[in-house]
């Protein structure tokens, strides 16, 4: 099909939308280590996960081979709200930028969440509904996905307790508030409402906080809550998994009009993201179908890809979770309180570990400010105000499409902008008041984390 009838917006139609999430692992030939258990060191069992995580999802977290795993159609039903997404062609910014390069976007902000978060947030608030629980808890960062959850647990009339990041806690009230609004519970941590908590705040008083932190307490108040379980955002399998949605509907778009990209880009926090972007697209390279080059682009400031360590470690600070085998900087890391967005937890998914350690993708380090040029760059040509985290994406997309300008090649782009960011303008205010600054941990500090690894 000629390119001049391809749309600025992509749909889907309500038949062409998965139907089963995939299963990347279940291609992959050195699948990812499994969990220990802290004190065995040995592969967690079913049984040991249940009072942590909800039945259903402990099958999804442990199944390595099943491909395609049906969406059930309560969760289909409630994704007709907000899915497909659109696949967007950055026409405008191409011209801007006077490249050869064809950009395409997967804009995953069209909803109350403002970001891709839901899209896991109502498949896990489902599972714990239909086991009959009175409610869950969990942490977030930035806040996207304390609100998609706390969105998602009022659907389905579920309590919903929150452990928000302290320094998001202050910079972002009303993102809090939205979560509020949903009727979740949203506590700054480390707070002193839970032994973890009190324990993290006397070894680091005056903290503000990190996701390995809040997962501590999150974890601590469902195991010793009676029917509530724990849920996460990022990192785990199961969460790739709902996020596949992602990667499968914009292959099917580009499909549609006969595209296929050559770089994939996504910013990496705990991979949820990324995860979900590559997933389609990964398998094919897995099964040796086709070839593409995919980056991960995470913060400067937290750098488990490009400065971390692939070593077992603790999925939290308070170290109380299992042990996961993954690029980390160390669970006692904590990023600098300047950093203005998510992508703040010190490890990666177990998953994208193995996969990049196997050589199949790509990573990079952006510092923020640089972030935040190409976040201003983008919403001034694009009309669509850009998360922090989507921006490093973002960043990396226009410095590879400038590369096209230089060279002349004529690449094809896809990368994920995640959400919104207009729940970040104090973050956009301190860029353009000139206050934002770039901090980038010393080998130093690095290494003080790494050295505290569990022996394993």
């Amino acid at each position: 099909m000629s390119e001049n009838k391809i749309p600025y917006k992509i749909y889907l139609s309500e038949d062409e939308v998965p139907k089963a999430w995939y299963n990347l692992r279940a291609d992959m030939k050195n699948k990812p280590a499994p969990l220990l258990n802290p004190g065995t060191l040995k592969p967690l069992t079913a049984e040991e996960l249940t009072p942590i995580f909800c039945e259903e999802l402990v099958k999804q977290e442990l199944d390595e081979n099943t491909a395609f795993i049906d969406i059930p159609q309560e969760i289909r039903d409630f994704y007709r709200m907000f899915r497909p997404s659109p696949l967007i062609r950055a026409y405008c910014l191409e011209e801007k930028l006077k490249t050869p390069a064809k950009i395409y976007y997967k804009f995953e902000g069209n909803n109350t969440s403002g970001s891709h978060k839901l899209n896991s947030a109502i498949a896990q608030a489902y599972y714990a509904k239909k086991q009959g629980l009175k409610g869950v808890t969990t942490e977030t960062g930035a806040g996207q996905w304390g609100t998609a959850l706390s969105m998602a647990c009022s659907y389905f009339d579920l309590d919903c307790k929150v452990y928000m990041v302290k320094v998001s806690y202050e910079q972002k009230p009303f993102r809090r508030e939205v979560m509020r609004t949903y009727g979740a519970s949203v506590v700054p941590s480390p707070s002193d409402t839970t032994e973890v908590g009190r324990k993290i705040l006397a070894e680091f008083p005056g903290t503000t906080g990190s996701l390995g932190c809040a997962i501590s307490e999150a974890v601590e108040v469902a195991t010793k809550s009676e029917g509530y379980r724990y849920v996460l955002g990022s990192v785990l399998n199961q969460v790739l998994l709902h996020q596949s949605v992602i990667g499968l509907e914009a292959k099917a778009a580009m499909d549609k009009y006969g595209v296929k990209p050559d770089i994939i880009i996504g910013c990496a926090g705990g991979g949820s993201n990324l995860g979900g972007l590559i997933a389609p697209f990964m398998g094919e390279k897995l099964r040796g179908e086709a070839d593409y080059r995919i980056i991960a682009v995470e913060p400067a400031s937290c750098p488990s890809f490009t400065r971390g360590t692939y070593a077992y470690d603790f999925c939290d600070t308070g170290m109380i979770c299992p042990l996961a085998k993954m690029y980390t900087l160390g669970s006692s890391f904590i990023p600098s309180a300047n950093h203005a967005g998510g992508l703040r937890f010190h490890g990666m998914s177990s998953t994208l570990s193995q996969l990049y350690d196997d050589g199949y993708m790509e990573a990079t380090s952006v510092e923020q400010t640089s972030v935040f040029e190409a976040a201003e760059q983008f919403a001034r040509v694009e009309g669509i105000l850009p998360a922090p985290e989507s921006s490093h994406a973002i960043r990396v997309a226009i410095d590879e499409a400038m590369k096209c300008k230089e060279t002349g090649e004529e690449k094809t782009i896809l990368f994920g902008l995640t959400g919104t960011g207009y729940f970040d303008l104090v973050a956009y205010e301190k860029f353009h008041n000139g206050e934002m600054s770039d901090y980038i941990p010393t080998d130093e500090e690095i290494a003080a984390s790494i050295a505290k690894l569990p022996k394993v």
